[in-house]
Protein backbone atom coordinates (compact mmCIF):
# COMPACT_ATOMS: atom_id res chain seq x y z
CA UNK A 1 0.00 0.00 0.00
CA UNK A 2 0.96 3.49 -0.62
CA UNK A 3 1.24 6.84 1.33
CA UNK A 4 -1.35 8.19 -0.59
CA UNK A 5 -3.41 5.65 -0.09
CA UNK A 6 -2.58 5.18 3.51
CA UNK A 7 -3.62 8.49 4.24
CA UNK A 8 -6.80 8.39 2.33
CA UNK A 9 -7.75 5.50 4.52
CA UNK A 10 -7.11 7.23 7.63
CA UNK A 11 -9.04 10.20 6.70
CA UNK A 12 -12.18 7.84 5.81
CA UNK A 13 -11.35 6.20 8.81
CA UNK A 14 -11.80 9.63 10.75
CA UNK A 15 -15.28 10.71 8.78
CA UNK A 16 -16.71 7.48 9.97
CA UNK A 17 -15.53 7.33 13.15
CA UNK A 18 -16.95 10.78 13.31
CA UNK A 19 -20.65 9.28 12.28
CA UNK A 20 -20.48 6.73 14.98
CA UNK A 21 -19.47 9.61 17.38
CA UNK A 22 -22.47 11.51 16.61
CA UNK A 23 -24.77 8.45 17.57
CA UNK A 24 -22.90 7.46 20.45
CA UNK A 25 -22.94 10.68 22.40
CA UNK A 26 -26.78 9.88 22.17
CA UNK A 27 -26.34 6.50 23.62
CA UNK A 28 -24.62 7.59 26.42
CA UNK A 29 -25.95 10.61 27.80
CA UNK A 30 -29.19 8.59 28.10
CA UNK A 31 -27.64 6.14 29.72
CA UNK A 32 -25.77 8.43 32.12
CA UNK A 33 -29.10 9.87 32.76
CA UNK A 34 -31.73 6.90 33.28
CA UNK A 35 -29.63 3.74 32.88
CA UNK A 36 -31.45 3.08 30.23
CA UNK A 37 -29.89 1.40 26.58
CA UNK A 38 -31.86 3.46 24.36
CA UNK A 39 -32.14 0.77 21.38
CA UNK A 40 -34.45 3.02 19.61
CA UNK A 41 -31.78 5.47 18.61
CA UNK A 42 -30.09 3.79 16.27
CA UNK A 43 -33.54 4.22 14.16
CA UNK A 44 -33.80 7.45 15.61
CA UNK A 45 -30.87 8.15 13.02
CA UNK A 46 -32.57 6.47 10.38
CA UNK A 47 -35.79 8.49 10.86
CA UNK A 48 -33.71 11.78 10.97
CA UNK A 49 -32.06 11.02 7.16
CA UNK A 50 -35.55 10.16 6.09
CA UNK A 51 -37.16 13.21 6.98
CA UNK A 52 -34.45 15.44 4.73
CA UNK A 53 -35.02 12.79 2.04
CA UNK A 54 -38.08 13.84 1.89
CA UNK A 55 -37.91 17.54 2.71
CA UNK A 56 -35.42 17.86 -0.11
CA UNK A 57 -37.02 15.72 -2.79
CA UNK A 58 -40.43 18.34 -2.23
CA UNK A 59 -37.80 21.18 -3.19
CA UNK A 60 -36.89 22.46 -0.02
CA UNK A 61 -33.15 23.85 0.08
CA UNK A 62 -30.89 20.73 1.34
CA UNK A 63 -29.64 23.20 4.43
CA UNK A 64 -33.04 23.81 5.49
CA UNK A 65 -34.18 20.11 5.10
CA UNK A 66 -31.05 19.09 7.46
CA UNK A 67 -32.92 21.60 10.04
CA UNK A 68 -36.07 20.28 9.59
CA UNK A 69 -34.59 16.39 10.06
CA UNK A 70 -32.91 17.63 13.30
CA UNK A 71 -36.28 18.90 14.64
CA UNK A 72 -38.12 16.31 13.49
CA UNK A 73 -35.78 13.67 15.10
CA UNK A 74 -35.39 15.54 18.13
CA UNK A 75 -39.51 15.83 18.67
CA UNK A 76 -39.37 11.44 17.63
CA UNK A 77 -37.16 11.21 20.32
CA UNK A 78 -39.37 13.28 22.60
CA UNK A 79 -42.16 11.49 22.23
CA UNK A 80 -40.54 8.19 22.52
CA UNK A 81 -39.97 9.15 25.65
CA UNK A 82 -43.38 10.74 26.78
CA UNK A 83 -45.06 7.80 25.44
CA UNK A 84 -42.90 4.79 26.01
CA UNK A 85 -40.37 5.25 28.72
CA UNK A 86 -41.80 7.75 31.11
CA UNK A 87 -44.66 5.37 32.45
CA UNK A 88 -41.98 3.03 33.44
CA UNK A 89 -39.42 5.04 34.89
CA UNK A 90 -39.46 2.91 38.03
CA UNK A 91 -40.37 0.09 36.70
CA UNK A 92 -37.40 -2.97 36.51
CA UNK A 93 -35.17 -1.91 34.05
CA UNK A 94 -35.46 -5.42 31.93
CA UNK A 95 -39.03 -3.42 31.06
CA UNK A 96 -37.25 -0.11 29.71
CA UNK A 97 -35.20 -2.74 27.96
CA UNK A 98 -37.97 -4.24 25.94
CA UNK A 99 -39.70 -1.45 25.39
CA UNK A 100 -36.41 0.35 23.74
CA UNK A 101 -36.25 -2.67 21.29
CA UNK A 102 -40.24 -2.63 20.48
CA UNK A 103 -39.63 0.57 19.57
CA UNK A 104 -36.80 0.27 17.54
CA UNK A 105 -39.09 -2.46 15.67
CA UNK A 106 -41.89 -0.51 15.63
CA UNK A 107 -39.78 2.45 13.71
CA UNK A 108 -38.05 0.09 11.63
CA UNK A 109 -42.15 -1.39 10.16
CA UNK A 110 -43.39 2.10 10.10
CA UNK A 111 -41.04 3.38 7.66
CA UNK A 112 -41.10 0.05 5.43
CA UNK A 113 -44.32 0.43 4.99
CA UNK A 114 -44.93 3.95 4.00
CA UNK A 115 -41.25 3.75 1.86
CA UNK A 116 -40.93 0.10 1.31
CA UNK A 117 -37.86 -1.91 1.81
CA UNK A 118 -36.12 -0.81 -1.47
CA UNK A 119 -33.09 1.40 -0.52
CA UNK A 120 -33.05 5.50 -1.77
CA UNK A 121 -30.72 7.61 -3.42
CA UNK A 122 -30.04 10.23 -1.19
CA UNK A 123 -28.86 13.73 -3.45
CA UNK A 124 -26.83 16.07 -2.16
CA UNK A 125 -25.46 19.30 -3.20
CA UNK A 126 -22.32 19.81 -4.88
CA UNK A 127 -20.03 21.16 -2.04
CA UNK A 128 -20.62 17.86 0.23
CA UNK A 129 -19.87 16.00 -2.86
CA UNK A 130 -16.75 17.11 -5.19
CA UNK A 131 -13.59 15.93 -4.22
CA UNK A 132 -10.30 17.74 -3.04
CA UNK A 133 -7.35 16.84 -5.03
CA UNK A 134 -4.37 17.08 -2.16
CA UNK A 135 -1.37 15.88 -3.89
CA UNK A 136 -1.60 12.30 -4.89
CA UNK A 137 -4.36 12.23 -2.64
CA UNK A 138 -8.47 12.44 -3.82
CA UNK A 139 -10.74 12.60 -1.30
CA UNK A 140 -14.56 14.11 -0.77
CA UNK A 141 -15.50 16.83 0.79
CA UNK A 142 -17.10 14.89 3.24
CA UNK A 143 -14.20 13.08 4.87
CA UNK A 144 -12.97 16.61 6.40
CA UNK A 145 -16.96 18.29 6.93
CA UNK A 146 -18.07 15.20 9.11
CA UNK A 147 -14.86 15.03 12.12
CA UNK A 148 -15.07 19.18 12.09
CA UNK A 149 -19.07 19.33 12.46
CA UNK A 150 -18.48 16.64 15.08
CA UNK A 151 -15.58 18.66 17.45
CA UNK A 152 -17.86 21.23 17.30
CA UNK A 153 -20.89 19.76 18.24
CA UNK A 154 -19.01 18.18 20.66
CA UNK A 155 -17.27 21.34 22.37
CA UNK A 156 -20.96 22.68 21.92
CA UNK A 157 -22.42 19.67 24.25
CA UNK A 158 -19.30 19.92 26.99
CA UNK A 159 -20.12 23.57 27.34
CA UNK A 160 -23.95 22.85 27.73
CA UNK A 161 -23.61 20.07 30.11
CA UNK A 162 -20.62 22.29 32.51
CA UNK A 163 -21.36 25.72 32.00
CA UNK A 164 -25.05 25.80 32.15
CA UNK A 165 -27.65 25.74 34.22
CA UNK A 166 -29.85 23.22 32.27
CA UNK A 167 -26.18 21.07 32.02
CA UNK A 168 -25.59 21.56 35.71
CA UNK A 169 -29.38 20.30 36.13
CA UNK A 170 -28.39 16.98 33.67
CA UNK A 171 -25.67 15.98 35.35
CA UNK A 172 -27.08 16.33 39.02
CA UNK A 173 -30.53 14.47 37.61
CA UNK A 174 -28.20 11.27 36.64
CA UNK A 175 -26.71 11.17 40.60
CA UNK A 176 -29.87 10.90 42.12
CA UNK A 177 -33.42 11.65 40.52
CA UNK A 178 -35.55 12.06 43.55
CA UNK A 179 -33.63 14.38 45.19
CA UNK A 180 -32.94 16.74 42.11
CA UNK A 181 -36.97 16.94 42.04
CA UNK A 182 -37.16 17.43 45.80
CA UNK A 183 -34.78 20.55 45.19
CA UNK A 184 -37.70 21.76 42.24
CA UNK A 185 -36.06 20.97 39.37
CA UNK A 186 -38.65 19.54 36.81
CA UNK A 187 -36.90 16.15 36.31
CA UNK A 188 -38.87 15.22 33.38
CA UNK A 189 -38.17 18.65 31.46
CA UNK A 190 -34.28 17.81 31.81
CA UNK A 191 -34.98 14.60 30.35
CA UNK A 192 -36.56 15.52 27.48
CA UNK A 193 -33.99 18.00 26.78
CA UNK A 194 -31.22 14.85 26.69
CA UNK A 195 -33.45 12.97 24.80
CA UNK A 196 -33.94 15.55 22.45
CA UNK A 197 -30.03 16.79 22.54
CA UNK A 198 -29.21 12.53 21.60
CA UNK A 199 -31.96 12.29 19.40
CA UNK A 200 -31.00 15.49 17.42
CA UNK A 201 -27.07 14.42 16.82
CA UNK A 202 -28.46 10.99 15.51
CA UNK A 203 -30.42 12.92 12.73
CA UNK A 204 -26.82 15.15 12.27
CA UNK A 205 -25.13 11.21 12.02
CA UNK A 206 -28.14 9.99 9.97
CA UNK A 207 -27.65 12.53 7.17
CA UNK A 208 -23.80 12.62 7.20
CA UNK A 209 -24.18 8.76 6.87
CA UNK A 210 -26.46 9.46 3.93
CA UNK A 211 -24.71 11.66 2.18
CA UNK A 212 -21.29 9.24 2.42
CA UNK A 213 -23.09 6.26 1.40
CA UNK A 214 -25.70 7.75 -0.89
CA UNK A 215 -28.38 5.87 0.01
CA UNK A 216 -30.92 5.17 2.69
CA UNK A 217 -33.38 2.52 3.82
CA UNK A 218 -36.12 1.61 7.21
CA UNK A 219 -33.16 -0.97 8.31
CA UNK A 220 -30.08 1.19 7.62
CA UNK A 221 -30.29 2.33 11.69
CA UNK A 222 -29.56 -1.02 13.20
CA UNK A 223 -25.84 -2.07 12.59
CA UNK A 224 -24.96 1.61 12.25
CA UNK A 225 -26.65 1.98 15.60
CA UNK A 226 -25.05 -0.98 17.26
CA UNK A 227 -21.80 0.06 16.11
CA UNK A 228 -22.27 3.91 17.80
CA UNK A 229 -23.61 1.64 21.29
CA UNK A 230 -20.30 -0.31 20.62
CA UNK A 231 -18.20 2.70 20.16
CA UNK A 232 -20.09 4.37 23.46
CA UNK A 233 -19.42 1.45 25.30
CA UNK A 234 -15.99 1.21 23.84
CA UNK A 235 -15.08 5.03 24.84
CA UNK A 236 -17.09 4.53 28.46
CA UNK A 237 -20.35 4.71 28.30
CA UNK A 238 -21.08 7.43 30.47
CA UNK A 239 -18.83 9.58 29.03
CA UNK A 240 -19.24 12.29 26.55
CA UNK A 241 -15.76 12.56 25.66
CA UNK A 242 -15.35 8.86 25.37
CA UNK A 243 -18.61 8.05 23.10
CA UNK A 244 -16.20 10.66 20.69
CA UNK A 245 -13.37 8.70 21.42
CA UNK A 246 -14.67 5.15 21.24
CA UNK A 247 -16.52 6.50 17.57
CA UNK A 248 -13.32 7.23 16.28
CA UNK A 249 -11.27 3.87 17.19
CA UNK A 250 -14.26 2.02 16.04
CA UNK A 251 -14.13 4.19 12.59
CA UNK A 252 -10.78 3.31 12.29
CA UNK A 253 -10.73 -0.29 13.31
CA UNK A 254 -12.87 -0.83 10.37
CA UNK A 255 -11.40 0.83 7.94
CA UNK A 256 -8.15 -1.02 8.70
CA UNK A 257 -9.45 -4.03 8.19
CA UNK A 258 -10.54 -3.32 4.61
CA UNK A 259 -7.58 -1.88 3.98
CA UNK A 260 -4.88 -3.79 4.95
CA UNK A 261 -6.98 -7.50 4.56
CA UNK A 262 -9.34 -6.89 1.90
CA UNK A 263 -10.23 -10.58 1.62
CA UNK A 264 -11.80 -10.10 5.50
CA UNK A 265 -13.65 -7.42 4.15
CA UNK A 266 -16.88 -9.22 4.76
CA UNK A 267 -16.41 -9.51 8.15
CA UNK A 268 -15.35 -5.93 9.34
CA UNK A 269 -18.28 -5.56 11.36
CA UNK A 270 -17.29 -8.37 12.98
CA UNK A 271 -13.44 -7.07 14.14
CA UNK A 272 -15.37 -4.02 15.16
CA UNK A 273 -16.84 -6.16 18.00
CA UNK A 274 -13.70 -8.30 17.89
CA UNK A 275 -11.80 -5.29 19.23
CA UNK A 276 -14.88 -4.10 21.76
CA UNK A 277 -14.19 -7.29 23.40
CA UNK A 278 -10.15 -7.12 23.62
CA UNK A 279 -10.69 -3.52 25.17
CA UNK A 280 -13.26 -4.49 27.86
CA UNK A 281 -10.78 -7.42 28.78
CA UNK A 282 -8.61 -5.39 29.98
CA UNK A 283 -10.33 -2.72 31.04
CA UNK A 284 -14.48 -3.10 31.65
CA UNK A 285 -15.36 0.42 32.35
CA UNK A 286 -14.00 1.19 28.40
CA UNK A 287 -11.19 3.50 27.35
CA UNK A 288 -12.37 6.87 29.27
CA UNK A 289 -14.88 4.43 31.89
CA UNK A 290 -15.82 6.30 35.09
CA UNK A 291 -17.33 5.65 38.40
CA UNK A 292 -20.75 6.20 37.86
CA UNK A 293 -21.00 6.59 41.45
CA UNK A 294 -18.80 9.99 41.73
CA UNK A 295 -18.69 11.23 37.79
CA UNK A 296 -20.78 11.82 35.16
CA UNK A 297 -20.25 12.51 31.36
Amino acid sequence: MDFSTFMQQMVNGVSLGSMYALIAIGYTMVYGVLRLINFAHGDIMMVGAFIAYVAHTSGIPFELSVIIAIIGAMIVGILTDKIAYKPLRDAPKISLLITAIGISFFLENLFNVLFGGVPRAFSAPDYLTKTLHIGSVIMPRMVFIVPAVTLILLAIILWILYRTKYGMAIRALAFDIPTVKLMGINADFIIMIVFAMGSGLAAIGGVFYAVSYPSIDPLMGIIVGLKAFAAAVLGGIGSVAGAVIGGFILGFTEIVVVAFMPDLGGYKDAFAFVFLILVLLFKPTGIMGQDLDRSRF
